[in-house]
C-alpha cells in the first residue's frame, strides 16, 4: 500500500500526521473558486494530508498568492479516501483534490467530473516527471492529474552505532541481507528485526510493501507490471517466491519481533511504533518507507534524547538490496493533483503545482521529497531526504508505483491487506495467495 493508503496513515516521506486541522469557512462544494468580500479569489483543495503536514502545504502557496492574488486553502480530511467519491457524486467536489492512489483517481475519473489536465500541466509533466509518472495520472490515453510529492519505499532502518559495534556492514545483495540477519542474531541472541502491521482498517499494508519490494527485486519490473495488471496471478510462482523470501524473516521466530514479542505480535504492533524500538536499540532493523523518518522526531534514543537520523547518527536507512549488486529497482508512491473545475484560477493553481517552483517551496519547508526533476534536492530538510530525492529523480533508477495502490480496491486495499494479516497469524501461504486472488472476483 502507499500513502496512497499510507498517506491515509502518514504524510509521505516524512511528516507525522498529528491531527486534522480546522480551517474556518473552508467548506467544499465551491467548484470554480470563490470570491471573498475583498474581491480576492479562493481556490479550495481537499486531501488526506492532515496535521502539521497540512499546515506546511498551505504555506507552500504563500509566494504564489503574493504573485497572483489567488488565495489557496487546503483542508485535510482523515477520511478523505472514503469520502471523496461520495462528495464528488453528490455535487460537493472541491476545486482540486490531492489523490494518493492511482486506483482512487481512476474511480474519480469514472464519475465524469474530473477535468482533463491543461496543456501546460501536460507539458510540465513531460518535462519534469516523464512517461511512467504521467501514465499513473492517465486513463484510457487521456491525461488528467499531475503528480505532486513522492515517497520512496523499501528502506531498512538501522542503528549505525550498533552495526559498528557488531562489526557488520550494509548488505549489497539479498543474500548478504540474510547473512547479516543471521550474524546479528548470533551476536546478540535476540531477534534482528521488528515489524508492525496494525493500522486500523488498513492493517496489513506494511506487509504488502515487503511483498512488492521482493517481487520487484527478485522478478523484475516486467513481472511486477504484469502482476499489477493481473496477468501474473498471486498464485503464480513469482509471487509465491516473494512471500517465501519475506517469510524467511517475518515468519521466523528467531528473527522477529524484536522489542515486541513473537511472530503473531506483528499484527498487534502499530506500524509507526517500530521507530521507538529502533531508536532505543532494542530493534536492530525494520523495513519501512522514507516517511518513517518523521517518527524518529517523536521518540527517544537510549540516552533519552531525540535520535539523530544520519549515517553516523542514532538511526539511518539503506535501501533493501536486490539479487544482484548495483541494480537499483525501487518502489515509490505519491499523490496526484486532480481538478474538478475549468475555472482559470483553479487551473493556474494546478499548473503551479506541476512546476519545480511549487516542489521547491514545499520541499524546503521540511519532511518531504519530490520526484520533479527540476526541483533542487539540496533543499530537502535532512541528508536522508536529500539522498532519497536524488534516487527518485535519477532517470537511471527503475521505479515502480506501489502495486497495491494500482490494483483494484477489492484487492489492493482489500484481500491483499487482509491476506497479509492472515499470513502472519499462521494461514498457509498457498491458501493466503488463493484468498488474495479471489479479491478480483468481488
Amino acid at each position: 500500500m502507499g500513502m496512497s493508503q499510507r498517506y491515509r496513515l502518514l504524510a509521505p516521506v516524512g511528516l507525522l500526521a498529528i491531527g486534522a486541522i480546522a480551517l474556518a469557512g473552508c467548506a467544499e462544494g465551491d467548484s470554480g473558486g470563490t470570491s471573498g468580500s475583498g474581491g480576492e479569489t479562493t481556490v479550495r483543495i481537499s486531501g488526506g494530508i492532515t496535521g502539521s503536514e497540512a499546515d506546511l502545504l498551505n504555506q507552500s502557496f504563500d509566494q504564489f498568492t503574493k504573485d497572483t492574488g489567488i488565495k489557496v486553502v487546503y483542508t485535510g480530511d482523515k477520511s478523505f479516501e472514503g469520502n471523496i467519491v461520495t462528495k464528488v457524486t453528490g455535487g460537493d467536489a472541491p476545486d482540486i483534490a490531492i489523490v494518493p492512489q492511482p486506483g482512487l483517481l481512476k474511480t474519480l475519473i469514472g464519475t465524469g467530473d474530473v477535468k482533463k489536465a491543461s496543456d501546460t500541466v501536460s507539458s510540465n509533466v513531460d518535462q519534469y516527471w516523464g512517461e511512467d509518472w504521467k501514465s499513473y495520472g492517465s486513463e484510457d490515453g487521456t491525461f488528467y492529474a499531475a503528480p505532486m510529492l513522492a515517497n520512496l519505499k523499501g528502506y531498512v532502518w538501522y542503528s549505525p552505532a550498533k552495526f559498528k559495534e557488531w562489526g557488520v556492514e550494509i548488505p549489497k545483495t539479498l543474500d548478504e541481507l540474510m547473512t547479516l540477519t543471521a550474524t546479528i542474531q548470533q551476536k546478540t541472541g535476540a531477534a534482528p528485526w521488528c515489524a508492525g502491521f496494525a493500522s486500523g482498517d488498513a492493517s496489513g499494508w506494511p506487509g504488502t510493501d515487503w511483498i512488492e519490494d521482493m517481487v520487484l527485486r527478485q522478478s523484475g519490473a516486467d513481472v511486477y507490471d504484469k502482476w499489477v495488471a493481473n496477468e501474473v496471478k498471486f498464485t503464480d510462482a513469482p509471487i509465491k517466491e516473494a512471500f517465501e523470501a519475506t517469510g524467511k524473516i517475518l515468519l521466523n521466530p528467531s528473527y522477529v519481533n524484536a522489542g515486541f514479542g513473537d511472530v503473531k505480535s506483528i499484527n498487534s504492533v502499530a506500524f509507526a511504533d517500530v521507530a521507538a524500538k529502533v531508536a532505543d536499540g532494542s530493534c536492530p532493523m525494520t523495513h519501512q518507507a522514507s516517511f518513517l523518518s518523521s517518527n524518529f522526531l517523536t521518540v527517544k534514543n537510549a540516552a533519552g534524547q531525540t535520535p539523530t537520523v544520519a549515517p553516523d547518527g542514532d538511526v539511518y536507512a539503506f535501501l533493501l538490496p536486490g539479487v544482484t549488486e548495483g541494480k537499483l529497482a525501487v518502489e515509490g508512491g505519491g499523490e496526484f493533483v486532480t481538478t474538478f473545475s475549468d475555472d482559470a484560477n483553479v487551473q493556474k493553481v494546478a499548473e503551479f503545482m506541476s512546476t519545480p517552483d511549487f516542489a521547491n517551496a514545499r520541499v524546503k519547508l521540511g519532511g518531504v521529497i519530490s520526484a520533479n526533476k527540476g526541483a533542487d534536492p539540496s533543499l530537502a530538510s535532512s541528508e536522508f531526504l536529500q539522498e532519497a530525492m536524488k534516487v527518485v529523480q535519477d532517470p537511471n533508477t527503475t521505479l515502480r508505483f506501489d502495486a497495491s495502490d494500482l490494483m483494484p480496491a477489492t484487492v489492493g486495499s482489500g484481500s491483499f491487506w487482509k491476506g497479509m494479516v492472515s499470513w502472519i497469524d499462521g494461514t498457509p501461504t498457498d491458501q493466503v495467495l488463493s484468498d488474495i486472488q479471489t479479491g478480483y472476483n468481488n
